[in-house]
């Protein structure tokens, strides 16, 4: 007879339910990818892409692994095959030459991505060399015309050149710079007349300054070498020379308490902040204007360098177009994601021209004053554009704000009501020449009026004395 306790005993050839639950969950934690210092391409934050889908996701094509074989995208893939076919026969050399190149950077190329990608070896490298030649190529031909066929299609006819150079600058939609400039051999490669100074800097420089309605910055150029770009949406940025140093005299605030409001801050509300109905206080251009602020274009080629002095609000110019939101927000996301807050300077920017911009009266203020240059249509889109890429600033510390003594400048300008008088004078009363004359002489004749009534009076108080 069998005692009771065995009944409780647990016989030893029964595996632990846990056994297959624990081997599984070892392997994932084996099995996960060190994380890269290389990493600088990653996905736009969602609560960025419901403000502007369009404007981080490719419409034509795919560069890179993260948006490669989406239904959309397909049918670029064949002319960047013939791109790839065209490259080869003018660098004249293998394809293996170009897959051996590509599958010795493999490991780095992998790390470069804020995500693990999924393709095997043999399909990540294919993707790279397909999408890498043709982005060599599109440059080049670009750059030289004369290697334009007729039957391209991206240049000539059907022309998709339009569509195809935005999803170029996306942050999702890129290739590492360093994987371009190891393909990219300038003694092999056959194009109509050597240049002294033929390299991808150089091609991508002339690509996008021309495309972006960037001005002539040879002289920035000079100052980046290949070696620190990560890709055509950080080679943009190191374009723009950083903003000069904020004024000495300016009083900036330390940073301000946790739960500090918008309004407190004088700034445009962050995007953590969606349910924060408050209204920011900084002055408007149209504020601005009422306060007797006078608006100028700035002398400088830095975008940054905007600079309030004796009344005068200095902005260097401005263009808008339709490719103007792809090409800051993209920057934007780039730049919170991959510098230091003290080194956001899109974001700052875009920050100060939410503040400025509440309404398409203060569009018109900007164009009016040949500020910006406004290819949108009208001044309606140019504020909703504005405001969008507004949503994604992002402007924890206050004292870091590049443009905060700037604000604080405007805001004291704007409290002194002598400042409002003046202004209301001379937009109501001289701003044109007919106005101001008839100002002038109605002021003469009150004058006369007055020194006819005083004569009058001491003449009958002479009078009077005169009697007695």
């Amino acid at each position: 007879m069998e005692s009771e306790s065995s009944y409780d005993e647990v016989p030893h050839d029964i595996e632990n339910p846990n056994t297959s639950l624990l081997t599984s969950m070892r392997s994932m934690l084996y099995n996960l990818s060190p994380l890269s210092s290389s990493c600088c391409i990653c996905r736009v934050p969602k609560r960025l892409r419901r403000v502007s889908e369009m404007a981080y996701t490719p419409q034509v094509v795919s560069i890179g692994p993260l948006h490669h074989g989406k239904e959309g995208l397909k049918p670029m893939e064949e002319h960047k095959n013939r791109y790839l076919h065209d490259f080869l026969v003018r660098t004249n050399l293998s394809m293996e030459h170009y897959i051996n190149k590509i599958r010795a950077r493999e490991a780095e190329l992998r790390g470069c991505y804020a995500e693990t990608i999924q393709f095997n070896s043999d399909e990540f490298v294919r993707i790279v060399l397909v999408d890498a030649a043709f982005i060599i190529e599109v440059l080049l031909r670009y750059h030289f015309h004369e290697l334009q066929d007729e039957n391209d299609r991206i240049f000539k006819k059907p022309r998709m050149f339009e569509d195809v150079w935005p999803d170029m600058r996306m942050l999702e939609n890129q290739l590492p710079f360093f994987i371009l400039k190891d393909l990219f051999d300038p003694e092999r490669i056959q194009i109509p007349y050597k240049e002294e100074k033929l390299s991808i800097i150089n091609l991508s420089y002339t690509f996008f300054r021309a495309l972006m309605n960037i001005e002539d910055l040879e002289d920035t150029l000079e100052t980046i070498s290949s070696s620190t770009i990560d890709h055509f949406v950080d080679f943009v940025r190191k374009l723009y020379p950083p903003p000069p140093p904020k004024e000495a005299q300016a009083r900036v605030h330390s940073k301000p308490p946790i739960g500090a409001s918008m309004r407190q801050l004088s700034i445009p509300e962050v995007p953590q902040a969606r349910g924060h109905t408050e209204t920011p206080t900084p002055p408007s251009m149209t504020e601005l204007y009422k306060a007797g602020v006078k608006f100028k274009v700035g002398s400088g080629k830095n975008m940054f360098d905007i600079r309030f002095k004796d009344g005068t609000l200095q902005i260097p110019k401005i263009t808008f177009s339709d490719q103007s939101e792809v090409n800051l927000t993209n920057l934007l996301v780039f730049e919170q994601s991959q510098c230091k807050e003290t080194e956001n300077y899109i974001n700052d920017y875009i920050g100060i021209l939410n503040i400025l911009v509440n309404t398409p009266e203060d569009v018109t203020l900007l164009v009016k004053n040949a500020i910006l240059v406004n290819k949108l249509g009208d001044s309606k889109k140019g504020c909703t554009m504005i405001k969008n890429m507004g949503d994604g600033v992002n402007i924890v510390d206050y004292s870091k704000f590049h443009f905060a003594p700037l604000c604080e400048k405007l805001n004291e300008h704007c409290t002194k009501s002598r400042h409002k008088w003046q202004a209301i004078l001379r937009q109501n009363y001289f701003n044109t020449p007919c106005k101001t004359i008839s100002v002038i002489a109605a002021a003469c004749i009150i004058i006369f009026t007055l020194i006819q009534t005083v004569c009058s009076v001491i003449s009958v108080i002479h009078d009077d004395h005169s009697r007695r």
